[in-house]
């Protein structure tokens, strides 16, 4: 508060405001829109113009040399898969500060990875984990605490502290979706929360906004709502992980005629995408689709009682 109230144009009354909205730090207010800070303190768009300038220049938003980047991504954490083979093609696990993406047909295992990494990122770092919490937002009616608790006695590690260390939301519109996604922000500062789970990210969004008619509102809303998850992760340093469904291509005579639901807007935001298949006797394949820093590769495991495995 003290830091919101140093900067010029921003006053006790408005500096509560912005506290309540969730604007705690220098940091958030300088990634704010003009629109979302005249919508959370009450001000207009000159005022609010004002503020997040003088909130860019308190902080670091500028350039920096990329010796320095590579130092800073050096601290990134990771979260096993329970797979090593899948956790390779990604670059070691879900990683924080970005969103990984599966997505793939009904019983393809999007879900079950979701749910193991529920589990891992409570794990110490030496064993695939962050010794964090998990905020999980289900959109399908998908999660089940009974699965939770397989794979957490699989790993060797109480079923019900594990449980006790997810936080489980159902969503069933996209208002709610983006509501519990914006609620995020507050609950990780009460908690040491490493992982965000929405599963699925589209499913609500698909069922709300059809045909071509509605096709540019959704994806504008779809895009926000993917704006407040990487806001989420790089200012938390927490990992995110979605999943997604896939549509047919009528005009594929040749190849996988599936492709995933959300279009440019959804691709091009995602830190990486992962492509899942069913294979011979209980086997999946994943296969690397897109990442900023890794070559595209495959990987097979299984789905198994103890959970994800090579």
């Amino acid at each position: 508060m003290t830091e919101l109230k140093d900067l010029e144009g921003v006053g006790p009354a408005i500096a509560e405001k912005l506290q309540s909205a969730g604007y705690d730090s220098l940091e958030r207010l300088a990634v704010a829109t003009t629109g979302e800070l005249m919508e959370a303190a009450e001000v207009g768009t000159r005022v609010a113009t004002k503020v997040i300038n003088a909130a860019r220049g308190s902080v670091n938003m500028g350039y920096e040399k990329a010796s320095e980047v590579m130092e800073r991504r050096k601290h990134l954490g990771y979260i096993s898969t329970g797979s090593p083979a899948l956790d390779k093609i990604i670059g070691g696990g879900a990683e924080t500060q970005g969103i990984v993406e599966v997505f793939g047909e009904f019983g393809s295992g999007k879900s079950q990875i979701a749910h193991q990494l529920c589990v891992n990122v409570q794990l110490p770092p030496e064993q695939g984990g962050l010794g964090g919490k998990v905020i999980y937002i289900d959109t399908e009616n998908t999660f089940r605490p009974e699965r939770i608790a397989q794979m957490a006695r699989a790993a060797g590690i109480d079923p019900e502290q594990v449980l006790d260390n997810i936080y489980i939301a159902r969503a069933h519109t996209t208002d709610h979706q983006m509501l519990l996604a914006e609620k995020v922000q507050e609950m990780v500062k009460e908690d040491d929360v490493k992982l965000v789970v929405v599963d699925s990210l589209t499913a609500l969004f698909r069922t709300e906004y059809c045909g071509r008619g509605a096709l540019a509102e959704r994806q504008q809303k779809l895009g926000r709502h993917i704006a407040v998850l990487h806001k989420i992760a790089e200012l938390n340093d927490l990992a995110v992980f979605v999943t997604n469904q896939v549509q047919s291509r009528p005009d594929m005579f040749f190849g996988d005629p599936t492709k995933p639901i959300g279009g440019h807007v959804l691709g091009h935001a995602m830190t990486a995408r992962i492509y899942l298949r069913k294979s011979k006797a209980n086997t999946r394949v994943a296969k690397l689709v897109d990442h900023p820093g890794l070559p595209p590769e495959s990987a097979t495991f299984q789905i198994t009682e103890a959970g994800i495995k090579d």
